[in-house]
């Protein structure tokens, strides 16, 4: 009696040419990602690192194999973090101090491979797991304080008709069939063809779906959106006072058309009681310490609703126990780089501003890549989803992958978006996510048309739960995989 199976029970070492091997493919992985025009390929470089990861024998060492080739993918995917950090730390090596945070990823990655192939000594089986592991992990990363949701492999498809599909299972259904594809080929690697059929099938149906679909039709409004060139670090150090942004943001405003509305960015209003100087009627970023809020203005009053940034950022602006026993030790690494420690209170709402009739889905900045922000908006009534942002801490691929998950959340909701921003792109999208008009470099503004939409998707419907689904039914699959690699072969 002989067992067939791919997997040896040996321990397998730790060795340099397995390290070097799932770096290198954790760099090809992060180089088949946003915002290169490649990214749509993902599911190859992904099925060979999740085959190396797969194949390292004991669970701990798949776990340490899965350590090392996702913290080089995010050392690629963030590596705009580092140019972004020595400006701020003004060190020399500033940017080695987000290295932590590549390293941070990696395990998670990590402690997901344990658990996924703690159960299974198949390699085949270990691939299929580690596949539905990912999804889940993808959405666990949305979640908690911590909650860093960048770089995720569903945004990679953005390219293809595939993308279409986001408005049925979200972002995270993207990711579903990216990991499936992946594991479909390591499949098709070794003969085994009925997941690479159906793999084949999801594809023609998600590419039939993506080129059948139409941007649908509504009331058309107006609108200006604005790019300001703003010193992101002279903001904040108060170099760049809030009347000389006002004034720089009243400039870019003056060509206002009748009936157009004005959208400002993020903190574009350092006083709130220059609300009643703007120009206009519009959605209105403000700071009302120790708040990051969105208002609307109809051109006498503020609206009934405001909205506070829901998600800060980890590290930027929300900070482990920064309101408890590790405040003082915040405060002093923020004094010693010259800035206030001020981090604003997480927003609580998410109700759509109201403003001439139509319900504006406001969100801001960080908030953008999650996609359950705009969903709620979505299902709260908001007929146009509005992106207000300081994109100037981002650098490099920072500001296009910012903008390019923007995106999907056009498709997710069917909404249009407008985006008026600090440095980054001012953009309006429409509902298949498709840059309308756009504006990536310097100040200016845009004059855009757009559509009140109404109705719901499937996705902002049922949420995340469609993809979570399948990602349970490749454990699934991992599991029967399993069962038929330890039948005795007589």
């Amino acid at each position: 009696m002989r067992r067939n199976s791919l997997t040896s029970r040996a321990r397998v070492r730790v060795s340099w040419p397995h390290l070097l091997a799932v770096i290198a493919a954790g760099v090809l992985l992060a180089l088949c990602g946003l915002p290169l025009a490649w990214s749509a390929v993902t599911p190859v470089p992904l099925a060979l690192a999740l085959w190396l990861v797969a194949s390292g024998g004991s669970a701990r060492n798949v776990a340490g194999r899965m350590f090392w080739l996702t913290s080089a993918y995010f050392a690629v995917q963030l590596s705009w973090l580092t140019r972004f950090m020595t400006d701020l730390s003004g060190l020399p090596f500033g940017g080695a101090l987000v290295v932590p945070l590549f390293l941070l990823e990696g395990a998670f990655y990590a402690v997901m491979a344990l658990v996924a192939v703690s159960a299974f000594r198949d390699r085949l089986a270990r691939v299929w797991a580690l596949a539905g592991g990912w999804v889940v992990l993808e959405w666990l990363r949305t979640l908690g304080p911590l909650a860093f949701p960048w770089s995720d492999l569903g945004y990679t498809l953005l390219p293809t008709p595939a993308a279409q599909t986001a408005d049925l299972w979200g972002k995270l259904g993207l990711t579903f069939l990216v990991t499936f594809t992946a594991a479909s080929l390591v499949s098709l690697a070794l003969r085994r063809y009925a997941a690479p059929v159906i793999a084949a099938l999801l594809w023609a149906g998600s590419w039939a779906y993506g080129t059948t679909r139409a941007a649908q039709d509504g009331p058309t409004r107006q609108a200006l959106v604005l790019r300001s060139a703003f010193d992101s670090f002279g903001r904040a150090s108060g170099n760049l006072t809030a009347e000389q942004q006002f004034q720089t943001l009243t400039a870019l405003s003056a060509d206002t058309r009748p009936g157009e509305i004005v959208v400002w960015s993020e903190t574009a209003l350092i006083d709130q009681a220059d609300l009643g100087r703007v120009p206009g009627p519009g959605i209105y970023g403000v700071y009302r310490y120790p708040n990051n809020s969105a208002v609307s203005w109809d051109g006498t009053s503020q609206g009934s609703v405001t909205y506070d940034k829901l998600k800060p950022v980890p590290m930027g602006e929300y900070f482990p126990f920064e309101t408890g026993v590790l405040r003082p030790v915040w405060e002093q690494v923020f004094n010693l780089l010259g800035f206030r420690f001020d981090p604003p209170p997480i927003g609580q709402s998410t109700r759509p501003l109201p403003l001439q009739g139509v319900l504006y889905g406001t969100y801001i900045c960080y908030d953008s890549i999650f996609s359950w922000v705009p969903r709620q908006l979505t299902l709260n009534g908001a007929q146009v989803l509005v992106n207000i942002s300081n994109d100037g801490w981002y650098k490099g691929w920072g500001v296009t992958q910012h903008f390019q998950m923007g995106r999907m959340r056009a498709i997710e909701t069917r909404r249009w978006v407008l985006r008026s921003v600090n440095e980054g792109v001012a953009a309006s999208i429409d509902d298949l996510g498709r840059p309308v008009r756009t504006l990536g470099a310097g100040a200016g503004a845009l004059h855009v048309t757009y559509r009140v939409l109404n109705g719901r998707t499937v996705y902002v419907t049922f949420g995340d739960w469609p993809a979570l689904t399948l990602a349970l039914l490749l454990l699934g699959a991992a599991g029967v995989r399993e069962r038929r690699s330890r039948r005795p072969n007589i």
